[in-house]
């Protein structure tokens, strides 16, 4: 499951004639080699600060120098192939050659190509970038125009739309100054950092700011865990990188919220460089996959469970035939521990899972009726278009902003309901469709458009069959009462 989403982000993207365009773990043997093969472990040119001494923030302007050759800016441009507009003739009429031309040759596409921009920074001296996945999706041309204004072609060599990472190369013919990646899991709160990007495709610039929060869940997708920082960040900063006091990158500057000032989001780069080896040799990412669906656990729900700790990840249901349910772990499950390693809350077990290669045997530990019970799994792998609600992951069903789940047991012990048919919502993105027409946590939805809804299966079909409508009626009960919900379809 996912956050309840009380901000709204924009994810920063490419700035395109004042227009910001929409934009988002596992842990890879590679990423070491992959580091080695670019001439870290061998000293040559190219790591910034290698006495790894911490600068103060006078030295920022001595940073900012060492390090900015290293970031560079992203143009890209999209080819969208559009109809023309049919024109009219005075007094309303249709011109007549122009009926004549399309007649014969038909309403020919014409095409436009759209520009954007965007940010990255070399992380080898053979030329390969780091930036972030919606800066270059759809592109068709990729231009990087480094510090002293040369410009090189890049083709996409991976992409991670799950953690918005993208990996691009130029092959610019000589080797190229590139930075370290440091360790963002040790970041402090309170501790200094530096921006460098192109906000507003104004080239070159430079920020800073302190680390605000860390494992910010934002809603973006289902490895939420950024740095939060007030060092300045705008549209175009996308994909650049976000430096610590030793000249390290720390994290990959992403997202912002709409009309907030002082608050910036870094995707952190431990996240890049788990990924990084296997979209330089795959150019996509495998991830572990179990098959359940989680919530958060609540206080009350952990006293109602006999959950000791009052942490870990509560199972609302499995996936029919998957890893979960072949093993046993049942809805009503709280997973406390995944292959030795303690699963605190829902964010961390996706998280967790994701970083697990597929086919290995793992023990997962649950509270079950009070007592600790160890399962074994044989971990599968996540498939590109996995379930919307796996692991974490939110289902927004179709634009309406609405993430529901089945009424499980022990949730129809929990909310005192006898009735178990229906679904039971359990976030309601801000700003949405739902948002709007008043949906609230804990709703229980028991007809779409009149015709009832029995589980979250029937819930889907439902949707899939109204989707072209204007406006779609739910039948919700709250509490001891009823209300019809009427949301307008995006």
């Amino acid at each position: 499951m996912i956050g309840k989403g009380k901000v709204v982000v924009l994810v920063l993207a490419a700035v395109a004639a004042g227009v910001i365009l929409s934009a988002a773990l596992n842990l890879s043997p590679q990423t070491s080699a992959f580091l080695k093969d670019s001439g870290k472990a061998t000293g040559e040119e190219g790591i910034v600060n290698p006495s790894g001494k911490v600068l103060t923030v006078e030295n920022i302007p001595t940073l900012a120098k060492e390090v900015s050759p290293s970031v560079v800016n992203i143009s890209t441009t999209q080819v969208v192939k559009l109809r023309r507009p049919r024109t009219r003739a005075p007094f309303g009429r249709q011109d007549p050659f122009e009926e004549f031309f399309d007649n014969f040759f038909g309403n020919v596409p014409r095409e436009q190509k759209r520009k954007s921009l965007g940010s990255g920074f070399i992380v080898s001296d053979d030329g390969y970038i780091l930036t972030n996945n919606h800066v270059v999706q759809k592109a068709d041309e990729i231009t990087v125009t480094l510090l002293d204004k040369e410009e090189m072609a890049a083709e996409v060599v991976g992409t991670d739309p799950k953690t918005d990472i993208a990996l691009i190369k130029i092959k610019a013919g000589k080797k190229l100054p590139f930075v370290e990646l440091g360790d963002s899991e040790g970041l402090e709160i309170g501790e200094w950092v530096v921006a460098i990007g192109n906000p507003f495709g104004l080239g070159h610039t430079v920020t800073a700011g302190i680390v605000s929060a860390k494992g910010r869940v934002i809603g973006s997708g289902p490895y939420d865990d950024f740095i939060q920082t007030d060092a300045s960040i705008n549209p175009g900063n996308s994909g650049g990188p976000l430096f610590n006091m030793k000249g390290e990158v720390v994290g990959i500057n992403t997202a912002i919220i709409q009309g907030g000032q002082g608050i910036g989001f870094a995707t952190p780069i431990h996240l890049a460089k788990s990924v990084l080896g296997q979209l330089k040799e795959k150019g996509k990412v495998t991830r572990g996959w179990l098959g359940v669906y989680i919530q958060r656990l609540t206080p009350d729900m952990a006293d109602t469970l006999n959950v000791p700790g009052k942490k870990g990840a509560l199972v609302a249901d499995v996936t029919k035939d998957g890893p979960a349910q072949k093993a046993g772990i049942r809805s009503g499950d709280v997973i406390v521990s995944f292959d030795g390693k303690d699963v605190k809350d829902e964010h961390d077990l996706p998280q967790v899972v994701a970083s697990t290669k597929p086919g290995k045997d793992v023990t997962v530990v649950v509270i079950r009726d009070g007592k600790e019970v160890k399962i074994p799994v044989s971990v599968a792998e996540m498939e590109p278009d996995a379930g919307a609600r796996r692991a974490g992951e939110p289902d927004l069903s179709k634009g309406l902003g609405l993430t529901v789940q089945n009424i499980t047991p022990e949730i129809a012990k929990h909310m005192d309901v006898e009735n178990r048919n229906g679904v039971v919502v359990s976030a309601v993105e801000s700003g949405s469709p739902a948002d709007g027409a008043g949906f609230r946590e804990g709703d229980i939805i028991r007809a779409i458009n009149r015709v009832p809804v029995k589980d979250a299966e029937e819930f889907d079909t439902q949707i899939g069959k109204v989707k072209e409508e204007k406006t779609i009626l739910f039948l919700v009960e709250r509490g001891e009462g009823r209300v019809f919900l009427a949301v307008k379809n995006r």
